[in-house]
């Protein structure tokens, strides 16, 4: 039979606590998570985390575990005489058998016992991501969730079970915030509450405005006549289009605010829309365009690089 390190497979030592087992158990099995992990041999990885966990989670199989001593990964071994096995009344056969296998006939062989200590088990969280538009995001949506994760059956084989329900996605919701859905993660064994599902808000690129929290920003392109003159223009919001006066004597980069034309806060508020100036000229001028310009340049006497003197 070859040895498998069960510590060496969760990044633990032999002394550490069984709470600090489970954390680093949820940590490796999102890590190498089917649906996450983009390692070839990912699925292979997460099975041998799942295996690992479910000895050395139980206080009599990681005591049984334990007795087997310390050996190199993949080395054949077999266990002491007078092994934890044997003390249940059965008489184990160590030719042919995997490390796996053996624990699995020890906790049949012990299933009564374990039966009369059986503790609740929460189910396990989980986690995803969902990309929402701003739009969507601006009024409130719902969202389907529809995944697939791996779960122990009744005969403690793993299986991969899909999940689908809707999610509410309130006003005032942030881009990168993490929402709490209690209940909705993997289900719990032994009377144990079901896992929590952890859902990841990202919005998803806007062509138009760039999102700062709850405010929102737009490139205002501007005429140099326009900037230095001083206009009206539209400027378009998620609630609709607004008038906007620029200043006379506005330069490129300067912010216009627009109140309460950002995204919608929890407390019913709006952030606001701030509107980034930058003049443009046209890439193909008229005869008389350019004749103007050239009439502005011979009369002007403003020199924007006089700091560089």
């Amino acid at each position: 039979m070859k040895f498998k390190d069960y510590y060496e497979t969760l990044g633990v030592t032999r002394t550490t606590s069984t709470d600090e087992i489970k954390k680093a158990y949820r940590k490796l099995a999102h890590q190498y998570h089917p649906d996450v992990s983009k390692d070839p041999a990912g699925e292979e990885k997460f099975k041998e985390i799942g295996e690992a966990y479910a000895t050395l989670k139980d206080k009599e199989k990681r005591a049984a575990y334990d007795e087997l001593g310390r050996h190199p990964t993949g080395e054949e071994f077999r266990p002491p005489p007078n092994w934890s096995g044997q003390q249940n009344g059965q008489a184990y056969s160590f030719d042919d058998i995997d490390l796996s296998d053996l624990f699995a006939s020890f906790s049949k062989g012990n299933r009564h016992t374990q039966q009369s200590r059986r503790m609740p088990i929460p189910g396990q969280d989980y986690e995803l991501t969902t990309q929402i538009s701003l739009e969507d995001v601006y009024e409130g949506t719902t969202v389907e969730l529809s995944f697939t994760v791996p779960e122990y059956d009744n005969q403690g084989q793993l299986k991969r079970v899909p999940h689908t329900f809707k999610a509410r996605i309130p006003k005032g919701v942030t881009n990168g915030q993490k929402m709490l859905l209690r209940g909705k993660g993997g289900k719990g064994a032994n009377g144990g509450k079901d896992g929590n599902f952890y859902l990841n808000i990202s919005f998803l690129p806007h062509r138009l405005f760039r999102v700062s929290n709850h405010d929102l920003y737009i490139d205002l392109l501007l005429t140099p006549w326009e900037a230095a003159l001083g206009a009206t223009v539209k400027v378009p919001t998620l609630q609709g289009a607004v008038n906007l006066k620029v200043p006379a004597g506005t330069n490129s980069g300067t912010k216009l605010r627009i109140g309460k034309r950002g995204m919608p806060k929890h407390n019913h508020e709006n952030g606001d829309l701030f509107a980034v100036t930058q003049i443009v000229v046209s890439a193909n001028p008229t005869e008389q365009e350019l004749a103007l310009f050239k009439q502005l340049a011979d009369v002007s006497t403003f020199n924007p690089r006089v700091h560089f003197e």
